[in-house]
């Protein structure tokens, strides 16, 4: 045992109470997330209303999520989102139209 113990006593101050309130019923984010929603779901629905084939609905979807992920990440997604939309769009398209050529180059070296 140390022989240099010194026994500290223990002194409680007077009891500490304090009021929990509740959050507000809807906060500025779910605000802005709603409205996020409404501008991502009127692109999409203007951009498959364009697309020339039915068969491009997957990407396009796929690409308005990816830009929807990349606009939340920053500090106002409303303003980025349709530029980043319309980026990945274009992508899309570009990646389908590819695609296509491949697979029609390739239906005709198979028939030769």
């Amino acid at each position: 045992m140390n022989k240099n113990e010194t026994r500290v006593p223990a002194r409680f101050g007077p009891e500490t109470r304090f009021e929990v309130r509740p959050a507000p019923p809807a906060p500025f984010c779910a605000t802005q997330e709603t409205e996020f929603e409404r501008l991502k779901s009127r692109l999409l629905a203007r951009q498959l209303a364009e697309a020339p084939a039915p068969e491009l609905n997957p990407p396009l979807r796929r690409a308005a999520n990816e830009a929807a992920a990349l606009a939340w990440a920053t500090l106002y997604p409303l303003l980025v989102f349709p530029v980043l939309f319309e980026e990945k769009t274009r992508a899309a398209l570009r990646q389908a139209e590819r695609q296509a050529r491949i697979f029609e180059s390739s239906r005709e070296l198979l028939a030769v």
